[in-house]
């Protein structure tokens, strides 16, 4: 809870007489490597805060059966699938765990009970709104404007450990790449 609470004071001023107000509201959960935090077609009904463990979420290819990498989420980042959090509606993709993970979560009841009771709660609920809004514009322009090496670079700074835990095809997955193109990139980095 401490990481918690000051994860929350450092993004959204949540200050302690606010996050008491939440206590009660968040549940520790504990994953296992490839268990899913949401699966495709269920509502996302929890955001959480990953304590431990890294999560990526993704696609699968109706047509080739691919799966394709959208995010990954890291130890001291909100979890959750955003839209379909909001919408209280079926998610399109899966957020699954990579690794052992332990993650605190609030349910979307309890978040708008947050909402009514206090603004500070409300500003947080807009500013996660803004980071979701921020990743995915990120993550499309990425793809327009930057070489799949700056991609990697920029995935490496906001991930530090992520290369270090997973299989890189998911990486390559994400940057939209090959392996063998990779591995030819990571060489580069390193000559560099």
């Amino acid at each position: 809870m401490v990481m918690l609470k000051h994860a929350l004071l450092a993004f959204a001023g949540i200050d302690e007489e606010n996050f008491d107000l939440s206590r009660e509201y968040w549940q520790p959960r504990n994953y296992q490597k490839g268990e899913f935090y949401n699966e495709y077609k269920n509502v996302c009904k929890n955001l959480g805060f990953i304590i431990d463990g890294i999560f990526r979420t993704y696609y699968v290819n109706e047509e080739t059966g691919e799966e394709k990498n959208i995010f990954f989420f890291s130890p001291q980042q909100i979890i959750v699938s955003y839209k379909s959090f909001v919408n209280q509606a079926p998610c399109n993709y899966h957020t699954e765990s990579m690794t052992a993970a332990s993650v605190l979560y609030i349910s979307y009841a309890n978040l708008e009970k947050l909402y009514q009771q206090s603004h500070q709660w409300e500003h947080f609920g807009r500013l996660i709104a803004e980071k979701a809004f921020n990743l995915a514009m990120t993550r499309t322009e990425d793809f327009i404007f930057n070489t799949p090496e700056q991609r990697y670079k920029d995935l490496t700074e906001a991930h530090p450990q992520l290369a270090n835990h997973i299989p890189l095809y998911h990486i390559a997955s994400y940057l939209g790449i090959q392996g063998p193109s990779l591995s030819r990139i990571r060489k580069r980095m390193v000559s560099k």
